[in-house]
Formats: C-alpha cells, structure tokens, sequence
C-alpha cells in the first residue's frame, strides 16, 4: 500500500484487543465506571512521519526502511494489537535486535527497561478502571529518529494531551521527547484510578462502621489484592525513569531528562498514594474485625446474663422437683412452698433487671 497524506493530528482509531491483557489484573468490583468505547475498524499499524514537509501518515510497512533512512524524519510507528509477524517485521524494517520481537510478541512481562547498543525497550503499564482497576502493557522501542510503541485497544496513546494540542512540536523535537509525551500520558491514567480506589476505600469505611458484614470483608480482601497488584504494576516505572535520567548511553537529550525527571516525581507520588491506601485497607480491616469481636462479646453477655436466670430458677426447682406440682395445682401445697416459689420469681425479676442496666441482656 503506498503512503498515504493526512492531517497533522494523529487519528485516534483503533482496533480490538489481543495484546493488552489486564496481567497484573485484580479482582471485580460493582462498576462504577463507564464502559470502554468500542473500538473503529483501522489497520494495526500507524507510522506518522515528520520530515521537512510535516506530518504524513501510512500504513505502508514495505516503506518503513526507506521513511527511516531519511536522516531529517523522525519516525512514530504504532502498533494497535498487531500479530508476532507484524512486530518481527516492523522490527526488520527498523534492524532491531530480534529479542525485542520476540518480548514485544510474547506480552505480559513486567515493566522493565532494556538497552540493546543505543536501543532501549521499555515496558510500562496503563491503569483503567471498569468496576476494577485493570493494568495494560505497553512497549516502547526508542532508537535513533524513531519511536516504535506496541499496544491494545485498551491504551489510546493517539489521545495524549500533548500530541492532541500540537503534535508537529512534539515530534519536532525528537524521538526522546515523543517518548516523554507518551509515558507523561500513561503515567496520568493513573490518577483516575487511584481517585477511584480512594473513593471505593472511602465507601468502604462508612459500611465497616454501619454493617460489617461479610460482603464487606470480601471486599476488604478483594482490594486489598488489588491494591498490591497495581503496586506490582507501576512501581518498577520508578526505576525505569531513574535509568532513563541518569544512565548514559540512552537516546535521551540532555534538554529532555527534566521532563522524565518529571515523570519519575509523578511515580513517586503514585507508589506513595498506592502505600496510604493499602494502610487505610489494613486499618479497616482491622476495624472489621474489632467490631465483629465486640458484637460476640455482646452476644456472650447476653447469653450469660439469660443462663444467670435460668439456672437460678432450675437449681431451686430441682430441690423440690416435679412431683410437687400436682400438690400445688390442686391446693394441697402448705404455705412455705408457694413462699419460696414466689422467691425465685422475685430473684429471677431482680437478675433481670439488673443484668439489663448493666447492658448484658
């Protein structure tokens, strides 16, 4: 297919999903989120080219070597759930090491960062939330004049704020700082999500204290497992831009490690907030469980206090037994019996009532 022209801001089509699986994944939640929008039917593949006539699009592959080869273009290949060929062939046309392929083709790794000579792959994980908090890779191969990023559909990284605003700078500057406006924009799905967690976390404490029933403590566990698999997730981020900004031999201007020194203070404050709301998890599971033992304790009380009574009026029964009560029925009971008969009612009244102002019945 040859390349074909468009409009300067990238397009924002994508396709369904094989790629982005939801691994670390955690458990479902009641939705309060709005489903994903379906996916438009497109090509897997987008490569936005800026040379000296602008931004142009193509879906051409066959092109790629030569649209690289241009030594003034700067390259943005982006796959949308593409297929191991497609990777290994996108990887060909870009001479790249054949193990990033073959990682890029086998999918839910961890969020790591990889040189191979002056090629860095790097895996990054987005955040959505659908009624749980999912996690979605993302691979980024950075290399000379050109950005290489494989996704699912579930990652729209055409709708970065920064590309949507002005992407003729953005690629402008470089495929180093495209790379920041993409992990900028992934690291910023983030704080959804954790606005989400906060407000679920919150809604949790107020039925903690109502009813702490065992819905609630399922939940408790259930976000708790989730909370450790985001952590899991997103905190190795932290050490990939720690390498980026200080590692030398990274395709990384030196005008641009400010802006992923930014993004590494933005992982900071996100491991920092996943760390408070596993604390708030843990106290209210705390306070789950101080509640359910205090309701025992009560039931314990009133158990005992209603034994009190009961085995007062059967241990004094048991003196006189059974076979008194047809004597008694029929009148022929002397005075003494219904005296003492009218004592243990008198005492069982007495236990009761005080029982009941010490709050044990």
């Amino acid at each position: 297919m040859d390349p074909t022209t468009t409009p300067a801001a990238p397009s924002d089509a994508a396709v369904p999903s094989k790629h982005g699986s939801s691994e670390p994944g955690a458990l479902p939640t009641a939705s309060r989120a709005e489903p994903p929008p379906q996916p438009a039917d497109g090509p897997p593949i987008r490569i936005v080219v800026h040379g000296s006539s602008g931004i142009t699009e193509s879906t051409d592959i066959a092109a790629l070597a030569t649209l690289h080869a241009d030594a003034k273009s700067c390259l943005w290949i982006d796959l949308i759930d593409p297929d191991p060929d497609l990777v290994r062939e996108v990887g060909q046309q870009l001479g790249l090491h054949p193990l990033i392929a073959e990682n890029i083709a086998e999918a839910n790794q961890r969020a790591k960062i990889e040189t191979f000579g002056e090629v860095v792959h790097i895996v990054l994980f987005s955040l959505r939330f659908a009624g749980k908090a999912e996690a979605y890779e993302i691979d980024f191969v950075l290399g000379d004049r050109f950005l290489l990023s494989v996704h699912g559909q579930e990652s729209d990284l055409a709708s970065a704020a920064k590309l949507r605003v002005d992407a003729v700078k953005v690629l402008d500057r470089g495929a180093d700082y495209l790379l920041y406006a993409l992990a900028d924009h992934v690291v910023d799905t983030y704080f959804p999500v954790l606005d989400e967690l906060a407000e679920e976390i919150d809604e949790l404490q107020d039925k903690v204290v109502q009813t702490a029933d065992e819905t609630t403590l399922q939940r408790l566990f259930g976000l708790k497992r989730e909370l450790i698999a985001i952590r899991r997730a997103t905190s190795p981020a932290r050490e990939i831009f720690n390498q980026l900004t200080n590692r030398e031999g990274v395709s990384i201007d030196e005008a641009h490690v400010v802006y992923f020194r930014d993004v590494y203070d933005h992982l900071i404050r996100v491991t920092d907030e996943l760390d408070n709301y596993r604390e708030l998890v843990a106290g209210t599971l705390d306070i789950y469980l101080t509640i359910v033992n205090n309701n025992l304790s009560i039931i314990m009380k009133r158990l005992t206090g209603v034994t009190v009574i009961l085995a007062g009026i059967g241990a004094i029964a048991g003196i006189f037994g059974m076979s008194e009560a047809g004597n008694a029925f029929n009148g022929g009971e002397a005075t003494g019996f219904w005296i003492v008969s009218g004592a243990t009612v008198t005492i069982a009244t007495l236990a009761a009532v005080v029982l009941r102002r010490i709050d044990w019945i």
